[in-house]
């Protein structure tokens, strides 16, 4: 028996600077998860999933994530998909400067 469809945003990554980025109900890509189009069903899932696909000059592999509604939007409900909206994790950069987070080893 097939597993029940549940809700999914899709991703991937921007083809330039690398973030993670996700589509958002106009089609646009957005780098913040809770702007993203959290999709209820599944045959607008795989026809989303397959517009991401041929914009290859903006997204590199796109795929449905597992994600539900949360207050602000979106918000994962795996932990890739958690540790992947973090940012890098060699350091605290980028996206991880705006978030509470413990204090970076300084670099040696």
């Amino acid at each position: 028996m097939p597993r029940p469809f549940s809700p999914k945003v899709v991703t991937a990554n921007d083809l330039i600077e690398g973030d993670v980025i996700y589509m958002a109900r106009d089609g646009s890509w957005v780098r913040d998860m809770c702007m993203a189009w959290l999709i209820e069903d599944e045959a607008e899932a795989n026809a989303q999933l397959a517009h991401a696909t041929a914009e290859p000059g903006i997204a590199v592999g796109p795929y449905l994530a597992d994600a539900a509604a949360g207050p602000t939007g979106p918000t994962p409900t795996h932990f890739r998909e958690t540790f992947r909206a973090t940012g890098p994790s060699n350091r605290f950069h980028g996206k991880q400067t705006q978030q509470s987070a413990p204090e970076a080893v300084a670099n040696v």
